[in-house]
């Protein structure tokens, strides 16, 4: 719970996926990759469950295995590629609603995709949330590479005004410093979610993560490289 309001962890984890088919069910670290997110939000003592939205019924075996929930199947029109977050959280919200009578005060949005993520990482956005007094907490990590430095192109290539005078010859430690959503953690009241139709609002502030646990897997290189930094993040800790 959060000030004695309760928490409910959404994972939405569809069973396709065009950058890396079956990356939900796939094995990083020994573990399937929605286990990491799974287990992170069991350690996290604010909050109160842990349910999966998927229409993969193959998933859902794991998902049970790791001790999270999945109570029901999502429709088929949220498991197809134009399907927003958004509406799959708000399906999950009503079924809960009309299925089971519970109604959380507060969401929190964990991707399977963000596996680094830490429940230091979700206690510190909820401590977030309170210190701000905020209705909504969103992770940010620095941009890997400056926007200033990036451009649209003309079709013929020509870069005559393709940076702004004023960076021209500026170090990169002399610009300011930009950030990014992470996609690992998204915590809103609920009512707030519905008035803003997402996590993004007037009253809503950023948590900081580090780059090496702000891995966003959608590819099989991503995929690599968040086992590589779980594999390394093993060897320190033995």
């Amino acid at each position: 719970m959060i000030n004695g309001k309760s928490v409910l962890a959404i994972i939405p984890a569809r069973g396709g996926s065009k950058g890396l088919p079956g990356k939900n069910k796939k094995k990083l670290c020994g573990k399937p990759l929605i286990a990491w997110s799974i287990e992170v939000a069991e350690t996290c003592s604010a909050i109160d469950r842990v349910v999966v939205s998927t229409d993969d019924d193959k998933l859902v075996d794991v998902v049970k295995k790791y001790g999270a929930e999945s109570p029901f199947e999502r429709p088929a029109e949220l498991a197809n590629d134009t399907a927003s977050t958004i509406n799959v959280i708000f399906h999950t919200i009503d079924w809960l609603r009309d299925h089971q009578d519970f109604r959380p005060e507060y969401i929190l949005l964990l991707q399977p995709t963000s596996p680094l993520r830490t429940v230091e990482d979700i206690e510190g956005t909820i401590q977030t949330l309170k210190d701000k007094d905020a209705r909504a907490v969103v992770s940010v990590c620095e941009t890997d590479h400056h926007p200033w430095w990036s451009n649209i192109l003309p079709e013929d290539g020509n870069m005559k005004d393709f940076l702004r005078p004023d960076i021209l010859n500026k170090r990169r430690q002399d610009l300011p410093v930009f950030y990014r959503l992470n996609g690992a953690i998204y915590l809103a009241d609920t009512d707030y979610l519905y008035e803003c139709n997402g996590f993004l609002g007037p009253d809503t502030f950023a948590y900081k993560m580090p780059k090496n646990r702000s891995v966003d897997i959608d590819s099989d290189l991503d995929f690599k490289l968040a086992n590589l930094l779980m594999e390394k993040q093993k060897c320190l800790s033995e």
